[in-house]
């Protein structure tokens, strides 16, 4: 004779349910992600010095060129300024684009002598052709030639030299001034070569 099983009352299916709804709402709560702290704080940037527009090489830094900005720390470039004021009336070796921040290896000084070739020295040489002395930027190849006032042809006293700084019009003797990368005996030949010749520069191919 078959039997017939009993069927559940709807309290008991009911409290089957409530189980299984309760054991989902315990897993779901368990892989949530724990909640953000409204009140964390989050890390504050480091402020810098950086330009308000674009400013050429030669520039003398004044209180209109410069503002500070807040950077993400692992963006702050090595040697740079936070407070602008440290910056007054420092001068540019190359050019900066609005918003750059300003390292020491933009300004004419201690950092910018930091990126000698070994070996080397840092000399400056003094160009009557303002036009040419226009054309010379931060990080080109210069050849550094001579021309004594009775010479035929002029003399190659540099060759391949890296400039680290293009000053620009130079407001007492209106040369354009150049900081190039050159040995010891390179150097005190143009030095030689300033008192008695007339220097011009040309950019070999790189």
């Amino acid at each position: 004779m078959p039997h017939f099983r009993r069927p559940r009352s709807p309290v008991h299916v009911a409290r089957q349910v409530a189980a299984v709804l309760l054991g989902v709402l315990a897993l779901v709560l368990a892989l949530r992600p724990a909640p953000v702290d409204a009140t964390a704080r989050v890390p504050d940037g480091v402020e810098v010095a950086v330009s308000v527009r674009d400013l050429p090489a030669g520039t003398v830094l004044g209180a209109g060129d410069l503002e500070a900005a807040r950077y993400p720390p692992e963006a702050v470039p090595a040697g740079v300024a936070a407070d602008p004021e440290q910056l007054l009336h420092r001068v540019l070796a190359g050019g900066v684009r609005a918003g750059e921040p300003i390292t020491d290896a933009r300004l004419v000084g201690a950092g910018l002598t930091a990126l000698l070739p070994e070996g080397q020295v840092a000399a400056p040489v003094r160009l009557a052709d303002l036009a040419i002395a226009g054309l010379v930027r931060t990080g080109d190849r210069v050849d550094v030639l001579a021309t004594a006032a009775d010479a035929a042809a002029a003399e190659v006293v540099a060759g391949g030299a890296l400039v680290l700084a293009a000053i620009g019009a130079d407001e007492e003797s209106g040369a354009g001034l150049l900081l190039i990368a050159v040995d010891g005996d390179t150097a005190a030949r143009l030095a030689a070569a300033a008192t008695t010749a007339t220097l011009t520069v040309n950019l070999p191919p790189p």
